[in-house]
């Protein structure tokens, strides 16, 4: 099976898989959703809320450090086989403008652009915009249900004037997504992406990526990459058995020469294997462009996929998701700050009872009312105790500040010399869940020099 082929089969899964995996819910959470209206990151069915965000740096990492392992082993096969820009690229020009709208003559030559001089063209050429915008359209709601949840996103629509923020972006993303594609095309992957600059640092010997085999074609550039042979007469050897048909020059979507060896324009879509197959197929020879990697072709040594980089690669990618199920494990499931008012203490009952005020905010993180008791546990439980605060209750994803009061009769410390501060534990619970929606907080307790005190 060709290579395009098998790309369209990766195509249509990655497609399906972005289109559905915002519609996922576990109980009640997205499977990921980075949601800026609601403060939120759901990862696989868990919400974080803002304050819990340290899992970002472990997905990024996860995300950076992935891509450097795809690419030092298999070169830009990202670019070529799940990158965005590729796939809507492959949709306008083979699907819309080739297949659709007749505009290109055959998929194989994506070097001749069409003629829109000639008026059937040009309006064939509107059409295939209008297409695009709509498939555009799609492809930009589907970006933002990764921020908005698609049932909130469909329920703005309902009310335009009131979300005009975020019709603006998706209307603005659908602008983007319509030059980029129609006009700025592999310009984008050659000028503007960043990944082409950086593969140069990822690859090595053993990097599988599109090769063409000089020792059996022939070389048909000199050392400056000045073109030297245009016909098959010409080539150094007459045992040489590239045929300059060009077909992997005209096949491919940077246009570029596979022949003149790596370069950072190619995105590893190996259309140039499939064409030089074909071709050479024909003649009962194996192919001169191949998927394969430098050792291979110039050393005639076996390509290593595991090596000492690869290692490396597996091991900081585990590390990173040992790092990241470890994180996960400490979400709390109910949100709450303590923080002391600005007056350090009170002395009532002439000089019997000591006095803290603190201010809590309370956040129910749940898609579920619960009800919250709060109490001293540790050292100080039963020596202090909680005033002003029975039990709270939350409507899901609510939040609310209380007062309450820390006080004690006992004789806790008994220096004459300074203040004391004393650190109390304080636990939260909800009352329907006391074992997993519970968290501790420490709460500093100011306690007064025993002169102060009778």
């Amino acid at each position: 099976m060709p290579y395009r082929i098998k790309r369209y089969y990766g195509y249509v899964i990655a497609t399906i898989f972005s289109l559905i995996l915002p519609f996922i819910t576990i109980g009640g959470n997205h499977i990921f959703l980075l949601s800026f209206d609601k403060k939120q990151l759901h990862l696989m069915g868990t919400a974080f809320d803002m304050q819990e965000l340290y899992m970002m740096p472990f997905l990024l990492m996860l995300l950076f450090i992935g891509i450097f392992a795809v690419t030092a082993v298999g070169g830009r096969a990202f670019c070529g086989w799940a990158c965005p820009q590729t796939i809507f690229r492959v949709v306008y020009r083979d699907l819309v403008e080739t297949k659709i709208l007749k505009l290109r003559k055959r998929i194989g030559n994506k070097q001749k652009e069409p003629d829109y001089s000639k008026k059937e063209n040009k309006m064939k050429r509107l059409i295939g915009i209008l297409i695009w915008t709509l498939i555009a359209s799609i492809a930009a709601a589907d970006f933002l249900w990764f921020f908005v949840p698609p049932e909130d996103f469909f329920n703005y629509l309902s009310n335009p004037l009131d979300h005009h923020i975020l019709i603006g972006f998706w209307l603005g993303v659908v602008a983007f997504l319509v030059y980029d594609v129609v006009f700025l095309k592999e310009d984008f992957c050659i000028y503007v992406c960043p990944y082409s600059r950086v593969q140069s640092v990822l690859y090595d010997e053993d990097t599988l990526q599109a090769i063409y085999t000089p020792k059996r074609g022939g070389e048909i550039y000199d050392d400056n990459h000045d073109k030297i042979v245009f016909k098959q007469k010409d080539l150094p050897n007459e045992n040489n058995e590239c045929t300059t048909c060009e077909k992997c020059v005209t096949v491919c979507p940077t246009h570029i020469d596979i022949r003149k060896g790596t370069q950072l324009e190619c995105i590893n879509c190996l259309e140039c294997v499939d064409a030089c197959t074909t071709v050479m197929g024909k003649l009962g020879k194996e192919s001169l462009v191949q998927w394969t990697s430098v050792n291979d072709i110039y050393n005639d040594k076996p390509t290593k996929i595991l090596r000492g980089k690869t290692y490396m690669y597996i091991v900081a990618i585990i590390a990173i998701l040992v790092g990241l199920v470890a994180m996960g494990g400490t979400k709390e499931y109910m949100l709450l700050n303590v923080n002391k008012t600005t007056q350090l203490y009170k002395i009532k009952d002439n000089g019997h009872k000591v006095e803290n005020n603190f201010l809590l905010l309370f956040q129910n993180t749940e898609s579920k009312k619960h009800t919250y008791k709060l109490e001293i546990v540790g050292e100080y439980a039963g020596k202090i105790k909680i005033e002003r605060f029975k039990e709270l209750t939350l409507s899901p994803h609510k939040l609310a500040k209380k007062v309450i009061k820390l006080s004690t009769t006992e004789k806790l410390v008994t220096t004459s010399e300074k203040d004391t501060p004393l650190t109390v534990m304080l636990k939260a619970y909800a009352v329907d869940e006391p074992e997993r929606v519970v968290v501790y907080r420490k709460a500093v307790f100011i306690y007064p020099r025993a002169d102060k005190l009778k």
